[in-house]
């Protein structure tokens, strides 16, 4: 086992691998940015070291700094979270060359999954099912034709990225230059890799996840299914654990095909197959995270097991010691909603000072955050504020706890979503476990999707 930690992120995350860290005798280093200076995961970390100013550019990912502050502190290993350098192949080649292990799959692994294209290549050879799809589109005019041979509408996607950005909707031959010019624009920016391809888009789909985990002796599990359906702009805001469209035989199915693909490409840590399913309820590959998921702790609720922990010792070259998933019997029903700094109107983002933070608690109610009251909220990073994740025997038992635990958290002096969440657990497709991704549209009047 490693004997110290470095963690290269901020916020719930970074303090969440604080606490596998403390769980399993290994010291923590926290960095931070000089905002973050007074931030839970500093203060809980063994060490911290400063690492920049707030930009994220000159501290988070900043990967001279993350560096020079792992062989400073002496950590022998560095777990990036979510986000960030998390599925940066050349960050993970840098630790590597240095000596220091990265938590998270090997920089070929990451490669062969990380890029769409490529990761759609392997899923076509896995047996993974796809829509119908192109490889990287050379210009307007290869897209045109692609688009036709398709058939319209299609989407267009950043190869190199994910969460909306580098995505447009396109429904005819007329809006494709336009659109394909800014969302390679876009991929480029936000990216710093101009190349998308495009598929086939689904109008109503849900989004279906599987969680799988590898360690380096041949074990592979796969830990079941969330659903991720309510989600505004491709960014997800409820997630849950099982997901209620998903059957038993249809489970075991995707578990045998994910369980064979996945050490074929060399793939050992956590990781993420995203699927569409369409509303005959055939399920379509769209990407692989190759990180921890800000949604993990839904599926941590339902198998009992703490996956930060469990990605460490797999990091550290430990055969891991757990039961067939085959026969896995999933307990009970979670939900998480993730609770950000934003306006409920127009869902900007909303900085500031916290004058008084009163998180819910309870039998099955877990809140995984960094902030406290008195903390000020920079603007320089994602909105998120915690995450609320409750537990319970069913599903309907999870909404009624997710329902008390929302009325209890106590915000003062920033908005927050909590007032979107109470509306969409009241609402009927919610409650039926129908929905889809255009329900957070449909509920609250405002766009859901790609521009």
């Amino acid at each position: 086992m490693f004997k110290k930690i470095l963690i290269a992120n901020r916020g719930e995350i970074a303090l969440r691998v604080v606490r596998a860290c403390r769980e399993l005798g290994v010291r923590s280093v926290s960095v931070h940015s000089e905002v973050d200076a007074r931030a839970l995961h500093v203060r809980f970390a063994d060490e911290a070291v400063c690492i920049g100013p707030a930009s994220a550019a000159k501290s988070y990912l900043n990967i001279p700094a993350i560096i020079s502050a792992a062989e400073i502190t002496g950590a022998d290993a560095i777990h990036p979270g979510y986000g960030f350098l998390s599925e940066n192949a050349q960050f993970a080649g840098i630790c590597a060359k240095c000596g220091i292990t990265f938590i998270g799959p090997t920089p070929a692994a990451m490669r062969a999954w990380g890029d769409k294209v490529t990761a759609r290549k392997n899923a076509e050879a896995f047996g993974l099912p796809l829509l119908p799809g192109s490889g990287v589109l050379r210009d307007d005019e290869h897209a045109l034709a692609e688009a036709n041979r398709i058939g319209y509408p299609v989407i267009l996607k950043a190869s190199g990225g994910g969460g909306g950005r580098g995505m447009r909707i396109v429904r005819s031959d007329a809006e494709m230059p336009g659109a394909f010019a800014s969302a390679r624009h876009e991929a480029e920016t936000g990216f710093k890799n101009p190349d998308v391809y495009c598929e086939k888009f689904v109008e109503r789909p849900r989004h279906i996840e599987f969680q799988v985990l590898a360690d380096q002796h041949g074990g592979v599990w796969t830990l079941g299914e969330r659903e991720c359906s309510l989600q505004r702009r491709h960014q997800k805001v409820i997630e849950e654990a099982p997901s209620p469209a998903m059957t038993a035989e249809r489970r075991q199915v995707m578990a045998e095909i994910i369980r064979k693909a996945i050490p074929a490409t060399g793939y050992t840590s956590l990781g993420t197959l995203e699927f569409l399913m369409d509303e005959r309820q055939d399920l379509y590959f769209l990407e692989m995270n190759t990180r921890v998921q800000v949604e993990h702790p839904v599926t941590e609720m339902v198998t009992g097991l703490d996956l930060v922990a469990l990605q460490i010792r797999a990091a550290a070259g430990e055969k891991l010691d757990l039961p067939d998933t085959r026969g896995w019997r999933f307990r009970g029903h979670a939900i998480e909603c993730r609770i950000n700094a934003e306006d409920p109107r127009t869902f900007a983002p909303w900085p500031g000072v916290i004058t008084e933070w009163i998180p819910p608690g309870g039998t099955g109610v877990r809140v995984d955050s960094g902030v406290y009251g008195g903390w000020k909220v920079p603007g320089d990073y994602d909105s998120l504020l915690a995450k609320l994740i409750v537990h319970a025997p069913t599903r309907p038992e999870a909404i009624a706890r997710m329902r008390r635990a929302l009325d209890e958290f106590i915000v003062h002096g920033i908005r927050t979503n909590i007032d979107l969440h109470r509306t969409l657990l009241a609402d009927h497709e919610v409650v039926a476990g129908t929905m889809t991704t255009r329900t957070i549209e449909r509920v609250t009047g405002r766009t859901s999707r790609a521009p």
